[in-house]
């Protein structure tokens, strides 16, 4: 039995969905107005691997674990990155060292890297740059980490609109406060609805290099769900949730599927069309094409870890259904004991810093 401790030896594919009700997952500075990404080609709506970073090492922090990328106050200044770093490795001590010996200087070079590591769960998932000025640590430390978990940037699986009268209603209340407070400008822009397929890799070489566990690699499995409930609460960003987390973890090194995102797609013959799509249950995701992938790959694959909302709904070789056709489905496929289903709320306590 693989140690969760152990660094990751295999690679693991991840497809991972949440929608958006009048919201804006990721609105585009450069705008002028932050207005949600959307491709002037396709329409579909963007969300960066960065946002969707930025929710999990949010998620990370509010669990307890170390994590370098953030931006907090304290005692009313900015923590610089001099101080996070130093933060991240303050049971280390020079003086405990004689640099000046080759052996005990490179002992310390693997302390600073170790603890280092240990207290950054970010850096340790997607890498870092380290631009500080402590120069006591720069010949200890790499340039980057180049992370090992990394996301392609997310797209909507259909066309959006923009909700043109939630954008007049916001005018209209921010004109009639603005009677009384001497007037503001509102900008609010939303879309009316997006359903949100990312797709994510876990390298095993590059886990190599930032100590990523098979522990980390589990944590991801509740990570991704919770970071959506939880790091969604700000005005633009609520209307947000988890749709379906789905793991392919291979049973061989340098091997995956790839690309396996694009096989989930609206079922066109049963679900609304994209102009009218409000929520969730406007829509089923076929598998077809999904499972069949799956099943050709079958010898490489160890096992999948999936989840999926209570209201999404899947169609399969002309049948519907909830989850239970998605997870029986890839049973049947696979075997019993390839599928595990994740229990988010029970599974994820024990991935807490203080677990």
């Amino acid at each position: 039995m693989t140690e969760t401790t152990d660094t990751v030896q295999n690679r693991s594919e991840i497809v991972f969905l949440y929608d958006a009700v009048d919201a804006n997952p990721n609105g585009n500075p450069l705008s002028g107005a932050n207005r949600p990404r959307i491709d002037p080609q396709t329409q579909q709506a963007i969300v960066t691997d960065v946002r969707l970073k930025r929710y999990l090492r949010d998620q990370l922090d509010d669990d307890g674990h170390g994590v370098y990328i953030r931006n907090v106050q304290e005692e009313g200044n900015q923590y610089t990155r001099e101080q996070l770093l130093e933060d991240r490795i303050k049971e280390i001590d020079p003086d405990d060292y004689n640099l000046d010996d080759e052996d005990e200087a490179e002992q310390f070079r693997d302390a600073i890297f170790g603890m280092f590591l240990e207290n950054s769960a970010d850096v340790r998932y997607f890498g870092a740059t380290m631009a500080t000025d402590a120069d006591e640590y720069e010949d200890y430390l790499p340039d980057n980490f180049t992370g090992p978990v990394q996301f392609s940037p997310g797209k909507t699986i259909h066309p959006v609109n923009e909700n043109e009268e939630y954008n007049s209603l916001t005018s209209v209340i921010a004109t009639q406060e603005g009677k009384e407070q001497g007037g503001f400008d509102l900008d609010d822009h939303r879309i009316q609805y997006g359903l949100i397929r990312f797709h994510g890799l876990v390298d095993e070489h590059g886990a190599a290099d930032t100590k990523l566990t098979h522990g980390d690699v589990e944590r991801l499995d509740t990570l991704c769900w919770r970071a959506i409930k939880n790091q969604t609460i700000s005005r633009s960003k609520v209307g947000q949730e988890p749709r379906l987390y789905c793991r392919v973890e291979y049973a061989e090194e340098s091997f995956h599927i790839g690309g396996i995102d694009k096989d989930l797609t609206i079922d066109d013959d049963v679900s609304k069309p994209a102009e009218e799509l409000r929520n969730i249950r406007d829509l089923a995701i076929e598998i077809d094409a999904f499972v069949d992938r799956l099943a050709a790959a079958s010898e490489h694959i160890k096992r999948v870890r999936v989840v999926a909302s209570n209201s999404m709904e899947f169609s399969y070789q002309g049948d519907i259904g909830g989850p239970e056709l998605l997870y029986e489905t890839l049973e049947d496929i696979l075997g019993d004991a390839s599928i595990d289903r994740i229990n988010v709320y029970d599974e994820y306590p024990e991935t807490l810093a203080d677990a």
